[in-house]
């Protein structure tokens, strides 16, 4: 797994690319605390999680997005979810993670 991050103005996104089940989910976790920290001093501050380059995602994934939301939505930081594809979105839809971080563009 492999994250790059950009900002512009209060959004910040990061760009997902390679597998998030269980060898990675350590490494996206850890990632994107360190990441909270970082952005929690930006008024109305947005994670844009790019799923783009993301191949495969599993259960772990999911409890790696929800415990994320859980920290960055203590701090009223919005989350979102863009580009998912194949797989990954049918997973994403049949949890119903989108009812919480929202699918854009």
């Amino acid at each position: 797994m492999e994250i790059k991050y950009s900002l512009q103005g209060n959004v910040l996104q990061a760009n997902l690319r390679g597998e998030l089940d269980e060898y990675t989910a350590e490494y996206v976790r850890l990632s994107l605390d360190t990441l909270l920290k970082d952005i929690s001093c930006v008024s109305s501050a947005q994670l844009v999680l790019d799923f783009s380059g993301v191949s495969f995602m599993d259960s772990t994934g999911i409890g790696v997005l929800l415990g994320r939301y859980n920290k960055f939505s203590k701090k009223d930081i919005s989350m979102f979810i863009k580009n998912p594809q194949g797989h990954v979105d049918r997973i994403l839809k049949m949890t119903g993670i989108y009812d919480i971080m929202p699918k854009i563009g």
